[in-house]
């Protein structure tokens, strides 16, 4: 009887520290035997019984009134699925069910994460991928894209709110387009370029979210090069604008806010020509440019490891130090004086459906990356990202390699490195 007794204490202490299960734990309040001891105050089962309040064995239960996993449970109160975890408040699946509430990472679970965890928001309105993304003023911009294929380009603009995790319809963009560059600058949001009816443009519009019930679209100065997915880095109140599918080369060009005016620059170094797909950011007056395809536009083209740095101030090019791997399709962000880098796709790479599930961070002032822990979700097919209150945004995005596969999966991350 003892040994059956112990061979249940030791299921039930493996179950904790598979990922802290509840906040209501599987078993109770605070630690591995408790204040009841090894059978409990209340008998075997405990006055709840089986799936009693307190969790698998009721009050006092087969471990005792504290629980097997304390009351916090291993990775925080809200444990590993929901807010009440895996068996939840009233038993098998608790108040907030298999995926409840507070998600899968950390104390403060998916809308809260701890440093170096991801973790959800609202899911988007619509599934999508091949779009930009941008953020003014607290709001999340999701610009253009496609669910299912390029003949499904949607001129649509979803806008969430961090403040109250929502999502709400914005002001349709001027035309249907895919892979465009968005950038927000000083209360404004920037579109630029992108593909629309299986071809380049080279089209520009602002979009002012404060004219209007929700915002007025106005076009601009066009850009000297046609492009799609391309990226944009910006610096005081000009947009850099680099690279795109081919016929765009490895053209780059500065968009003056202020002038309304665009200015080309020293086309970004051709080693890799045809570059596109890549992830590019500011920091520190400096524009770095990440990964990327080259020689040719589509999922099965050539892949870079090459990260290429330009000074506004020279007008130069340099190189830094190689990403881990060679990836297309990826997507990045600057925080903390850091530029994280993430996602991709590739065929025959061989991760599952063809998506990278890679993070990795790159420290201007060591040169040097690190990796970080994949995404949960790997997912390609989005330019841009939001680096806010100290999490970075990723709303949607490819889950299988090509285009048919957009999901409306919004993850978060919470960076705990910094470069500054």
């Amino acid at each position: 009887m003892r040994s059956r007794t112990l061979i249940a204490a030791l299921a039930l202490l493996g179950a904790g520290a598979c990922g802290g299960s509840s906040a209501t734990g599987m078993s109770g309040g605070a630690g591995t035997t408790g204040g009841a001891g090894t059978t409990g105050g209340a008998g075997t089962t405990g006055s709840a019984g089986t799936t009693g309040s307190a969790g698998t064995t009721g009050v006092a239960g087969t471990t005792g009134g504290a629980g097997t996993t304390g009351g916090a449970g291993t990775t925080g109160g809200a444990g590993t699925t929901g807010r009440a975890g895996t068996t939840g408040v009233a038993g098998t699946t608790g108040v907030a069910g298999t995926t409840g509430g507070a998600g899968t990472t950390g104390a403060g679970g998916a809308l809260n994460p701890a440093p170096g965890q991801y973790g959800r928001r609202a899911m988007l309105l619509a599934s999508n991928s091949e779009m930009g993304v941008g953020e003014v003023n607290g709001k999340i911009y999701v610009v253009g894209g496609y669910p299912s294929s390029p003949a499904a380009t949607v001129a649509t603009v979803l806008v969430y709110t961090i403040a109250t995790d929502s999502w709400a319809m914005g002001p349709a963009h001027p035309i249907p387009v895919h892979h465009p560059v968005i950038a927000g600058v000083n209360g404004r949001l920037y579109s630029l370029g992108g593909q629309t009816s299986g071809a380049d443009t080279n089209r520009a519009f602002e979009l002012d979210p404060t004219a209007g019930a929700s915002g007025t679209w106005r076009e601009l100065t066009a850009m000297p090069t046609a492009r799609g997915a391309g990226a944009a880095a910006v610096i005081g109140d000009k947009i850099y604008v680099v690279a795109g599918r081919p016929p765009a080369g490895n053209a780059f060009e500065v968009y003056d806010i202020s002038d309304n005016a665009w200015t080309p620059l020293s086309d970004l170094p051709q080693a890799y020509p045809d570059r596109n797909h890549i992830a590019v950011t500011a920091i520190a007056n400096k524009i770095y440019v990440a990964g990327g395809r080259y020689n040719g536009g589509s999922f099965s083209s050539p892949r870079t490891d090459s990260l290429d740095i330009f000074d506004p101030g020279t007008g130069m090019w340099t190189t830094g130090a190689r990403m881990p791997r060679p990836r297309g399709g990826v997507n990045g962000v600057a925080a903390n004086g850091c530029f994280f880098v993430w996602g991709g796709e590739g065929q025959g790479i061989g991760e599952p459906n063809d998506v990278f599930p890679d993070h990795d961070v790159y420290n201007p002032r060591t040169n040097t990356w690190t990796q970080l822990a994949p995404l949960p979700t790997p997912i390609h097919g989005v330019t841009g990202a939001a680096f806010v209150g100290g999490l970075i945004y990723i709303p949607g995005g490819g889950i299988a390699s090509g285009g048919s596969s957009g999901s409306n999966i919004f993850q978060v991350y919470r960076p705990a490195m910094s470069c500054e």
